[in-house]
């Protein structure tokens, strides 16, 4: 193979459109660009997202908002019906939640919620504990207790 032997791959190079020859080559008159308005005309054309005049989408839509509130509590939360797998401890803590898999992470404490049922007594340590969920342990024969954060 020699120098004069290389060529670009067919269809790698494309021939310039040649533009205001005359009726005869397709592309007389306006040059293939339409007849009057802004993009006929010559030097810089509008910016992006400029609607001809006609109020923009960024304008038209309104902004976004966000409903992360910067301070707010992650509670680990548990119902008492996830508490019935651990039926043969007497004392329940967030540790041993975290140890059986009930769940992943403490975060900011641990809530208890009073979805389902528990059948046997057992002292259940928490930061939080709602009214039913009270109520059903303590109607069990079981304690609530409190557990307070130290701030930091």
């Amino acid at each position: 193979m020699q120098l004069t032997e290389l060529k670009s791959a067919k269809g790698s190079r494309k021939k310039r459109k040649t533009v205001g020859r005359g009726p005869g080559s397709g592309h007389g008159k306006t040059c293939c660009r339409g007849n009057n308005g802004q993009g006929q005309r010559a030097g810089k054309g509008h910016r992006a997202g400029f609607e001809g005049g006609q109020t923009p989408m960024y304008r038209r839509l309104p902004k976004f908002q966000t409903n992360e509130r910067p301070n707010r509590l992650i509670w680990a939360i548990v119902n008492l019906s996830d508490l019935g797998n651990l039926a043969g401890s007497k004392v329940i803590t967030p540790e041993l939640l975290l140890e059986k898999g009930t769940i992943d992470h403490l975060n900011d404490g641990l809530r208890v919620l009073g979805g389902g049922e528990i059948k046997f007594p057992v002292t259940v340590k928490a930061h939080h504990f709602s009214d039913s969920a009270k109520e059903k342990i303590e109607a069990a024969g079981g304690k609530c207790e409190l557990i307070t954060k130290a701030k930091d």
